[in-house]
């Protein structure tokens, strides 16, 4: 199959929808849930972050879930299960992508307590697409 017939059989809508709710899944981690935590793990203040272009930052989240979410659509395949891909979502997360943050925190020498908020989150985000890409 080429890259034209993998792009075209992709249910845009739900390509879509996945990477806003992993969006809105972010604002809640990242906000009530554990966002004091995650502030103080990197030593920031809510000055520090009111000072930065919110535009540019949500804007290029919301892009980088949208490629996100077409690269996990492309591996879930045609016409996947809720089960499967949900299942598959979280095995990204925890298999792939919070590993890859934790090497990265092991060099940096940022805290357990980081890797498990943004860790946590990488494993909830694709959990998150892998159940709404089939569910639509």
């Amino acid at each position: 199959m080429d890259m034209t017939t993998a792009f075209a059989g992709l249910d845009w809508v739900a390509v879509v929808a996945a990477a806003v709710s992993a969006f809105f899944a972010g604002a809640i981690w990242f906000g009530p849930l554990f966002g004091k935590a995650w502030i103080a793990g990197f030593g920031f203040s809510e000055e520090d972050l009111g000072g930065q272009n919110k535009l540019k930052i949500f804007g290029l989240t919301l892009v980088l879930n949208f490629v996100m979410a077409i690269n996990l659509a492309m591996f879930l395949g045609a016409d996947p299960t809720v089960g499967f891909g949900t299942a598959a979502g979280f095995l990204t997360g925890f298999g792939f992508a919070a590993p890859l943050i934790g090497v990265y925190y092991l060099f940096e020498g940022r805290s357990m307590r980081l890797f498990l908020i943004n860790g946590g989150f990488a494993v909830i985000n694709f959990t998150v697409m892998g159940a709404v890409i089939p569910a639509l």
